[in-house]
């Protein structure tokens, strides 16, 4: 494996390169060796390095694991590139790189949607199969025939959530989401759902993914005084800052409720939410403390491999997900990559045994997975997302409400 970290500087040199080389009409050729090279974009430093953690090491993982399990004489090589948090621009450049220069295979991570749009545009005509692991915008794998996502969609998550919401005889919500396209795709998709179950929508606020300070944008919430909250933040360490902001403002300890998807009881941060974060019920695809046998197989080979105090979150498996569905495309092909090839096979590929339950890909590239009621509890003095309700197997709605 290899990893190098792309400074301003060197990124501008390798720009270079990469531009004489294309000035020389040098093209991407297929690999004719038995390793197949797979460029991997996450991001490993800043903010929000400890989401791109998550997908790297559940990645590491599985190959350490099942690289035994490869055609004889077949290896990977794992390609790393930082991409700071949401840069787009960056992004692309560097899967630019991968193509080019390092002729990579199989381009893969894809955390954010911004950054993920941008990839995804560049494989339409690089024509490089592209498995992106987390990036919940619906769009993603509108972009090109050539990327399928192994994570989840907000609308995913987010319409069940309202019409769920809609059913406890909550009348009006309010939405707080972070303002970028993930965060957008679970407000229209959060209201679609309660409001056609007959609920209203008292205000709502996009709060920029820079902001620090929410305790302003948080007191009109608890002055709008609604029956519910809707929540989206990307999850990490903003998850913890929302929660507690939360609690200041005096919303946790109120008569309102906080609900939204996964990301804003991010199980890495529990530890950090404290009891405020107590009783919040979130719709998600994953929770280590669920008690299927493969989940339980799974967070026991995490936690020995990374320790004790470690939990795998949904991050980690949607990286851990992803990477057998390329390995399957590879034990497929018996270790020969043809691009069309690939996405055939992944468009129909399935896992009946996934640590977060039977998952499958469908033909616009998403994937079709169990939901989880989901409220966060105390457990033998850990605070832990507890699965309470099995809501039902999902695709993207918004794909199939926006089907022409």
């Amino acid at each position: 494996m290899s990893f190098i970290g792309m400074s301003g500087a060197r990124l501008t040199r390798r720009a270079v390169v990469i531009g004489a080389a294309m000035t020389l009409g040098l093209a991407a050729t297929p690999a004719v060796s038995q390793t197949i090279k797979i460029g991997m974009i996450l991001t490993y430093s800043g903010r929000d390095a400890a989401l791109g953690e998550q997908i790297d090491r559940a990645v590491n993982l599985y190959v350490k694991l099942h690289e035994k399990d490869l055609p004889p004489g077949v290896k990977v090589e794992l390609i790393k590139r930082d991409d700071t948090g949401v840069n787009p621009d960056l992004a692309k450049r560097l899967a630019q790189e991968l193509v080019l220069r390092d002729q990579v295979q199989i381009l893969t991570g894809g955390q954010w949607t911004p950054n993920a749009m941008a990839v995804a545009a560049l494989t339409k005509q690089a024509k490089v199969p592209f498995v992106t692991m987390t990036a919940g915008g619906s769009a993603v794998t509108l972009q090109s025939p050539y990327v399928v996502r192994t994570g989840w969609t907000l609308w995913q998550t987010s319409y069940p959530l309202g019409v769920w919401a809609a059913k406890q005889g909550w009348k009006n919500a309010y939405t707080v989401v972070s303002d970028f396209a993930p965060g957008h795709d679970g407000e229209a998709a959060f209201i679609k759902g309660f409001t056609e179950g007959g609920g209203t929508i008292a205000g709502s606020v996009r709060i920029a993914l820079k902001t620090t300070d929410y305790l302003p944008y948080f007191q009109k919430v608890k002055d709008a005084n609604p029956d519910v909250v809707y929540v989206f933040n990307p999850g990490g360490p903003q998850a913890t800052a929302f929660m507690k902001a939360f609690d200041d403002v005096g919303i946790v300890k109120s008569k309102i409720k906080l609900i939204g998807p996964a990301d804003i009881t991010y199980d890495e941060e529990l530890p950090n939410m404290g009891r405020s974060a107590l009783g919040v019920v979130t719709l998600g695809q994953y929770s280590p403390a669920a008690t299927r046998k493969s989940n339980l197989e799974f967070v026991a080979a995490w936690k020995k491999e990374y320790g004790a105090d470690s939990v795998p979150t949904f991050f980690g498996m949607a990286g851990w997900d992803g990477m057998r569905a390329i390995f399957d495309a590879i034990k497929a092909q018996k270790g020969k990559i043809d691009p069309d090839a690939t996405m055939k096979f992944l468009r129909s590929w399935s896992s009946p045994d996934s640590p977060r339950g039977p998952i499958r890909l469908d033909e616009a590239g998403d994937l079709v997975q169990n939901l989880y009621l989901r409220r966060v509890e105390e457990k033998n003095g850990v605070l832990v997302n507890i699965e309470f309700e099995t809501v039902g197997q999902f695709g993207d709605p918004w794909k199939t409400f926006n089907k022409k």
